[in-house]
């Protein structure tokens, strides 16, 4: 009996999180930090709404849940422009992945003194099916060889060590 006990949440905890997971989108890709992304985003002006493209780079990402944000950083002629965003925001249309970029850090707040070709990150390429293949035979060779080199050949050898001998040949 003491080990079947049950840990319930306070009723106010379940209903917070319940309401959380209803508002959580989806539709939305994995974005990391160094990410080349296109938004979508609703802009409302007087009575009219619209869709704005915004384009950039992830630089962080933060939070969990229903209030994770990502701030995306573009150039727009010769000035540095941030926003962040709200990642289940219903002011998002959608994301798009454009490219992956290859970063050691989470957030990326060095970009911001860095401009032209400094500021370019390494891109990241999806392997095509036939790198894959090949990467797999690579890995399966290496595996086989491993295996290979592991095993010891027991075969006779012409040498007798004995505590008195000290290893001359046999046939002496």
């Amino acid at each position: 009996m003491a080990d079947k006990q049950v840990i319930t949440k306070p009723a106010g905890q379940a209903l917070l999180a319940a309401v959380e997971n209803a508002q959580l989108r989806k539709d939305l890709p994995e974005i990391k930090s160094g990410d080349t992304v296109r938004l979508q985003v609703r802009v409302v002006e007087g009575n009219r709404e619209r869709l704005q493209p915004f384009e950039g780079v992830v630089m962080r990402l933060r939070g969990g849940s229903v209030n994770q944000n990502f701030t995306v950083r573009r150039i727009t002629h010769g000035v540095g422009v941030e926003r962040t965003f709200l990642l289940h925001s219903p002011r998002i249309e959608k994301i798009e992945v454009i490219r992956h970029a290859r970063v050691r850090r989470k957030q990326l707040y060095y970009l911001r003194g860095l401009t032209g070709k400094a500021a370019r990150l390494k891109e990241l390429r999806p392997m095509t099916s036939k790198e894959a293949a090949a990467k797999e035979a690579a890995k399966a060779a290496k595996v086989a060889s491993t295996t290979s080199r592991g095993v010891i050949n027991h075969a006779p050898t012409d040498t007798m060590v004995s505590p008195g001998n000290t290893g001359t040949s046999a046939s002496e």
